[in-house]
């Protein structure tokens, strides 16, 4: 009973701060709101508050769509606006960010339009802004959908545009060659152990504790509904890829009555002891399987690129390779860990195949330089460093204080140890990566418990077996979890993120579920996308 007393007094308050609150306005951040009373400043509500009265204000406001700016480097026919919402939804008439979006709008008629699609691409870090384009471009899987909404991307909180954090400064973070990434020793583990924990203090120092304490998944779900207010759009529409599915996730359970349609592609493991720990584990495995895969297509074209005639000449080619480099770094700047950044695209999308493997076999023939400068930083790129600085500051960011982490560094060595036995390719390049986690500087939090609940409708979950950044185990369980949800499976196939590759099997029914809402009676099983073939020699 004392509890609902409270509450309620507070929800009076509100109600009368609601009244009092100034519109929105068009700064990127604003800590102290001029005009608002500090009394109404200070004003503490439960989250599920916050987020109602920043729609409601958001709603108010809309978006003053504009011409972009220049420097974001947008197609013509592309408008861009900015959302206020709080930084800390508990206090919803305190310090205030403004997030990017952007709009293409329907082709279609005024008939056809079905409202507006919102985009997340991943990371967490990653920004969506690129989504609009899709429209401009007239991409052809794109055609049907593109008449029926107006395509809407956005930074998230954090990324880009929309109060860009930091956790080093961009050059630094950059500069290479890097320590190779998987130990020779404990002297080594130490050395990585104490970057780690410069990393975590320097997000601390450069983005500070307000900020870095609400860079949360459901915060960015609430800011995705405050977008959604105002656009005004009474319901969601959401494509979310990869981390994006986690996002989709989220706000499905945090807002179920708020969506209209919801696709999820190449999907996260919402369970609450997989956020993020397991996760990360779980990707070493499938990425070694993702890779041995590209090995054996490399193989079977050794006509072109001279790699080796079977997958296990390839990985013998690729350690000496890798050796060669850590004794004596590729024009003095392409070490292992340089060697594996740029690697890592052919398992991550088999679009990058023919790409990877044909930058090697031109360095295996004697062209250093275009190894380096596929796999070395360019340190006059100053944009592009600060934007991958940023991405990553982002990602862990969000990663550390979504869930709780081991602190205990015998966990993290004895994982990761047994895992780097069957598993080399990733495993301890994706342990340092993470490591900053274990001495996070803010409060970490308890994931979201995903499900569905009363008003959610059918989400559509599509995800290829092979993947290697999310597992298909991540599918499954989000299927699970989302009752009425169906499943497409991409079988055989395992480039990370489907819905934009051509396959017929699954290009028709994103668009039938977009465009109408149904899905199979039952879940679907597709066979894979063409398999890439290399260009004649």
């Amino acid at each position: 009973m004392r509890r609902t007393i409270v509450l309620v007094c507070a929800g009076a308050l509100v109600a009368g701060a609601v009244a009092a609150a100034p519109a929105a306005t068009a700064q990127s951040h604003r800590p102290d709101p001029i005009g608002t009373p500090a009394a109404v400043r200070s004003v503490t509500v439960p989250e599920s508050v916050g987020v109602v009265i920043a729609a409601a204000n958001a709603a108010r406001a809309g978006i003053d769509w504009a011409a972009c700016p220049d420097d974001w480097g947008l197609a013509a026919g592309v408008s861009c606006g900015r959302v206020t919402v709080p930084v800390d939804y508990r206090k919803p008439f305190g310090a205030t960010v403004e997030l990017a979006v952007d709009r293409a709008a329907s082709t279609g008629t005024p008939a056809q339009r079905q409202g507006s699609l919102i985009y997340n691409p991943g990371g967490p870090g990653a920004s969506g802004l690129r989504f609009p384009v899709r429209v401009t471009s007239a991409a052809a899987l794109w055609k049907a959908t593109a008449k029926a909404y107006d395509f809407v991307g956005f930074d998230p909180r954090g990324v880009g545009h929309s109060a860009p954090i930091s956790c080093e400064d961009p050059q630094e973070y950059v500069k290479a060659p890097k320590a190779d990434p998987v130990p020779d020793s404990e002297a080594d583990k130490l050395a990585q152990r104490k970057l780690a924990a410069e990393y975590a203090a320097g997000c601390m120092e450069r983005t500070g504790t307000r900020m870095l304490s609400q860079m949360t998944t459901p915060n960015t779900a609430r800011d995705l509904d405050v977008i959604r207010a105002a656009l005004h759009e009474k319901k969601l529409n959401y494509l979310g890829v990869s981390y994006g599915t986690y996002l989709g996730a989220v706000y499905a359970t945090l807002f179920p009555t708020h969506v209209r349609r919801m696709i999820v592609d190449s999907v996260v493991n919402p369970a609450q002891d997989q956020i993020w720990y397991r996760n990360n584990l779980d990707q070493d495995v499938a990425f070694q399987g993702r890779w041995d895969d590209w090995e054996a297509w490399v193989a079977t074209y050794d006509s072109v690129y001279h790699l080796g005639d079977t997958a296990a000449k390839v990985e013998t080619k690729w350690l000496a390779l890798r050796a060669a480099a850590k004794s004596h770094p590729i024009g003095g700047v392409v070490g292992p860990n340089e060697l594996l950044g740029f690697f890592q695209n052919a398992p991550y999308y088999d679009s990058s195949w023919a790409t990877v493997a044909s930058v090697w076999s031109r360095y295996e023939a004697g062209d250093t330089q275009a190894l380096v400068d596929a796999a070395a930083p360019d340190l006059s790129d100053t944009a592009g460093n600060t934007t991958a600085e940023n991405g990553n500051a982002v990602y862990t960011a969000v990663e550390c204080t979504d869930a709780k982490w081991p602190t205990d560094w015998r966990i993290w060595d004895r994982d990761n140890t047994a895992l780097h036995a069957k598993y080399p390719f990733l495993t301890w390049e994706n342990a340092w990566l993470n490591l900053p986690c274990a001495t996070w500087g803010v409060p970490q939090r308890h994931p979201v418990d995903v499900r569905s609940h009363r008003g959610l409708p059918d989400v559509l979950i599509v995800q290829s077996t092979r993947d290697a950044a999310t597992p298909y185990t991540g599918a499954l369980e989000l299927h699970r979890r989302l009752a009425g949800s169906r499943l497409i499976t991409e079988r055989g196939a395992g480039s990370h993120g489907v819905t934009n590759l051509v396959n017929p099997c699954i290009n028709s029914r994103v668009d039938d579920y977009l465009l109408t809402g149904r899905t199979d009676a039952a879940d679907v099983v597709c066979g894979p996308h063409a398999t890439p073939v290399p260009a004649a020699s």
